[in-house]
């Protein structure tokens, strides 16, 4: 009986990668894909708790940043929360005309608007973060108390090597423009 031949390795671009290749790097050993993943997978999450209140992950981001300090300016909102002006305003607007942050014109400077919580948007605190702590709960359920801090920890020390090597860029784009 003859012999089967092996077919010939596939190549191209959708040809396995060999371990060695520097082109190789599997999803499953990626931290960034993995991060990634596991923050979708609690921003979905969050997000099925926080709908029936008639809150967004977009509203989310910003009432929590509130709920820690009252009365940030816009600009300071944006930074807090990550997002552009242009996005921050949006949003401030929605949660305007639901009634959960008032805008207030800075005495001094007239051109700053802060932000303030209302009665009603202070109020959704007693009720998101409860739905937020379950979340994280959830999450972490099988690890130890130990493992969650080192959890945080090493998070924490990521967060902290992509900050410094992103303001050894910035300085040196800066010295590259000038």
């Amino acid at each position: 009986m003859p012999q089967k031949k092996s077919p010939p390795p596939k190549s191209g671009p959708n040809a396995p990668k060999a371990v060695g290749d520097p082109t190789h790097f599997p999803v499953a050993s990626s931290v960034g894909f993995q991060i990634r993943a596991t923050h979708r997978l609690l921003q979905r999450f969050l997000q099925l708790k926080i709908e029936p209140h008639g809150i967004t992950l977009g509203m989310w981001y910003f009432l929590r940043a509130l709920w820690d300090e009252d009365g940030l300016t816009q600009r300071e909102l944006s930074q807090r929360v990550g997002t552009m002006e242009p996005t921050t305003l949006s949003a401030i607007l929605n949660m305007e005309s639901r009634g959960l942050v008032r805008r207030v014109r800075d005495k001094v400077d007239r051109r700053k608007l802060h932000i303030h919580l209302t009665a009603k948007g202070r109020d959704l605190q007693h009720k998101l973060i409860p739905l937020a702590r379950d979340v994280v709960a959830t999450a972490v359920q099988g690890l130890s108390v130990a493992e969650e801090k080192k959890l945080l920890a090493t998070l924490a020390e990521i967060q902290k090597n992509i900050v410094a090597t992103i303001s050894q860029l910035d300085e040196i784009n800066a010295r590259i423009v000038k």
